[in-house]
């Protein structure tokens, strides 16, 4: 069985839904369903393509956050996109589970608004789950906020997975009979270079931007000497050069690179002002990182964070979340 995850926040480090998210995963991974997130905040100017994902989907879980008012727009132009250039009798055969938590107002609102949608397109919706969490780290270290995760997500596997009965809903029926949507011949690559986005100034600057950062990805890969020079020697040297203290942290990581077995793991020692990085095994780490050696050169070249990493499920932890969370700044990666 496989579920994908859309989420339609922003990506911030304090968001509560990508906690919940991430709980979620955890418990559909232990039942042996195979998950796949998709943040639409990275995906954005791929939304369109993103409906053909769901062909191979089981069920899925549309998680958004609401800020200040309703889900957000990546998710309302995932919507459109699934109304556009869905496949609307694969749809019809999917299960959703909304997941909205809000940090002002309208969680509730904003998951009845997601299974209204998910019924106009024809689907099949499912309990989900929504809360008003004002600070994340109480999300985090709840354990009973982890059991009321745990038994919904139990739920929502066990109606996608027994299949069960829902009953016709009046959103479908009306739908069907006012609003059927136009064919569209084109694809959507095509359909948006017509449509008013391409007239669209900033639009146009914003492609080229990314074609360009792109293409200067491309050229470092190509051209120019690579940083990390594919040993641990070299990687802890690196974190030793762009070491910035943070009073009052005293922590030690580990990071093991679980895809080439000949490189040793890397031992990152801080106490308060000082870091010693070395190679090595050593046993009684307050976190455990596990990553494939591409992944982690991503993280030392700054093209990604290890909190933006964790998030996207590249790479995996044990231990403390929150001194995860402290290594962006404890090591000034992303500064040229």
């Amino acid at each position: 069985m496989k579920i994908n995850i859309y989420y339609g926040g922003r990506g911030i480090i304090d968001d509560p839904t990508l906690c919940v998210i991430s709980q979620i995963t955890t418990v559909l991974q232990e039942l042996n369903v195979k998950v796949q997130q998709y943040n639409l905040y990275e995906q954005r100017n791929g939304i369109t393509a993103l409906p053909n994902t769901l062909k191979d989907a089981d069920g899925v879980i549309l998680a958004s956050t609401v800020e200040w008012f309703g889900v957000g727009g990546y998710m309302m132009q995932f919507l459109d996109a699934c109304w556009l250039y869905g496949d609307k009798d694969k749809i019809k055969e999917i299960y959703m589970a909304p997941v909205v938590m809000s940090t002002t107002h309208g969680e509730r609102e904003g998951m009845m608004s997601l299974a209204a949608a998910w019924e106009m397109l024809g689907g099949l919706p499912c309990d989900g789950m929504c809360g008003y969490i004002a600070d994340t780290t109480k999300l985090e270290n709840s354990t009973e906020y982890s059991k009321i995760i745990e038994k919904k997500t139990e739920n929502i596997y066990r109606t996608i997975n027994q299949k069960m009965a829902v009953f016709p809903a009046s959103n479908q029926a009306v739908i069907n009979k006012v609003a059927v949507a136009k064919g569209i011949d084109l694809t959507p690559q095509e359909s948006e270079q017509l449509s008013e986005y391409a007239s669209d100034d900033n639009y146009v600057r914003t492609q080229k931007e990314d074609l360009q950062e792109l293409a200067s990805i491309f050229r470092d890969k190509m051209g120019q000497e690579d940083k990390a020079a594919g040993n641990s020697e070299e990687y802890a040297k690196i974190l030793s050069k762009k070491f910035t203290p943070v009073p009052g942290i005293r922590s030690k990581y580990k990071v093991i690179i679980q895809d080439n077995p000949k490189l040793k793991p890397v031992i990152i020692d801080v106490d308060n002002s000082k870091c010693d990085c070395r190679v090595g095994e050593e046993d009684q780490c307050d976190v455990v990182i596990t990553a494939d050696e591409k992944i982690f050169e991503d993280i030392l070249e700054g093209r990604v964070t290890f909190q933006r990493a964790f998030m996207a499920g590249s790479i995996k932890m044990k231990g403390d979340f929150k001194l995860l969370r402290s290594m962006d700044q404890l090591f000034n990666l992303m500064a040229e």
